[in-house]
């Protein structure tokens, strides 16, 4: 299958990505001075000119300033090298091998959905395996992203899409993302538009090589608060970056009651409260909980990250247990053989894993927490308030504020949202990487070619 496309993708994608740099900048920009809400979209007054070009692509309350510490920006994939400590990949981490897992469920989903497509959603939607448009992605809502939408899908596509996301992910990780889509469904009801970034449908599939069974392959999902990034391998799986968030995070919605990241955010407090004083001392930092923390985020894929924390060689028995059941939760939400073949992966490495907290630790708390080892890294960081806020509505209610008032809310030095704003368990951004060069499978892709398997 061939992309009609593709000569043009090389300007494409250096356009998008600095059409994203600039969206983040706004965004970041839009929580600390004055806000016009023109078009759905939340620009300085100052840039209003250069931001009327995005009006289409964004809503009027953006996820947040750019995940990763930052103004990240998107790199080509050739420019690759992965969060490292110190600028250096760690050599001999990763191998072709088989697992004994199949992939032939995915590889059929996949197939299935793309047959299904039109040609011209074909070639929106067909990459080089090696293409940059992995690395080309951000969980801030925007409609700017290549591929096909949810919401641009048949009924029997879209069928076809879910069995694809069904096929790779674990049912509580298809539990998490369709919860993910449902809560973002839910902010565009409270900010009064559903008709951009903020619905359940506006989510990207992008494919990446040729489905197959013994070749490297693999698909992107990605919208706002959930990017899924999928290589496989023969029966190798690496799924990651995978970005998962939400805001709000507590409510009931159409009479469902949902909690995202319970489950994280009780597997951390239990970690952190099993640490003796020594042990809490080298796990905490000294540094204040920010609205925002994460430093892994889109556009962070070369992230140098030093180790920080309590290393995993200084727990004993039942904390190395605690440690690897907080590392479950997150590798848990693929699919249930490969997520067994990852746990062992980031065990062998349990040594030389480290802990990392940053803020309070009461059951309430707004906190920061970070799993770092040579194989994998896992951020979780309960941001300020951007779209929700709890002082306007009560967390049963119906959606209710419009979407200027909660923008006016949002502004302003000091103001509720951004690095400035107060933290909250409402509004909840998680990544989890794989360090030293194998996040979108690179390093496997490298050393598959090498070798000629």
């Amino acid at each position: 299958m061939v992309n009609e496309n593709r000569a043009h993708k090389p300007r494409t994608q250096a356009a998008h990505r600095s059409r994203r740099w600039f969206l983040n900048k706004a965004l970041l920009a839009g929580g600390v001075s004055a806000v016009a809400v023109m078009g759905g979209y939340v620009a300085t007054t100052a840039d209003a000119e250069e931001a009327g070009s995005a009006d289409a692509t964004a809503s009027a309350t953006p996820s947040g300033p750019p995940p990763g510490g930052g103004f990240g920006q998107t790199i080509a994939y050739d420019d690759f090298v992965g969060v490292t400590t110190d600028g250096t990949v760690l050599g001999d981490l990763y191998a072709v091998h088989s697992t004994g897992v199949s992939t032939v469920p995915v590889v059929r989903a996949a197939r299935a959905f793309l047959d299904a497509l039109t040609d011209a959603q074909k070639a929106a939607t067909l990459f080089d395996v090696d293409s940059d448009q992995w690395l080309d992605w951000t969980n801030v809502d925007s409609n700017d992203r290549d591929g096909v939408a949810l919401r641009d899908l048949t009924g029997k596509q879209y069928a076809l899409g879910m069995k694809l996301l069904r096929a790779s992910l674990s049912a509580r990780g298809l539990r998490q993302a369709d919860s993910i889509r449902k809560l973002n469904q839910f902010l565009g009801e409270y900010e009064g538009d559903t008709s951009k970034a903020l619905n359940e449908d506006a989510y990207w599939f992008t494919v990446m090589g040729t489905p197959s069974a013994t070749e490297a392959w693999g698909f992107q999902f990605e919208g706002h608060h959930l990017v899924i990034n999928y290589f496989v391998l023969g029966d190798q799986v690496v799924m990651t970056p995978t970005f998962m968030g939400s805001e709000p995070t507590k409510i009931t919605y159409e009479e469902k009651d949902y909690h995202l990241f319970r489950e994280e955010t009780v597997a951390g407090l239990a970690l952190l409260r099993s640490l003796d004083e020594t042990q809490l001392a080298q796990a905490l930092s000294t540094a204040q909980k920010s609205g925002t923390d994460l430093v892994a985020g889109a556009g962070q894929d070369n992230a140098v990250i030093p180790y920080a924390g309590v290393k995993g060689s200084a727990l004993n028995r039942g904390q190395r247990r605690l440690l690897l059941d907080l590392a479950e939760v997150y590798v848990g939400y693929q699919d249930e053989g490969h997520a067994r073949v990852r746990l062992r992966e980031i065990e062998w490495h349990l040594d030389d894993t480290y802990f990392h907290w940053i803020g309070e630790h009461e059951d309430d708390s707004a906190f920061y927490y970070r799993v770092h080892s040579p194989v994998v890294l896992i951020e979780y960081d309960a941001e300020s308030p951007l779209g929700y806020h709890e002082s306007d509505a009560s967390s049963s209610a119906s959606p209710s504020a419009s979407a200027a008032e909660s923008a006016s809310a949002s502004a302003g030095p000091g103001g509720p949202g951004g690095p400035q704003g107060t933290p909250t368990q409402q509004h909840i951004h998680t990544i989890v990487r794989t360090p030293n060069g194998n996040d979108y499978g690179v390093d496997l892709l490298k050393l598959h070619r090498e070798t000629d398997h």
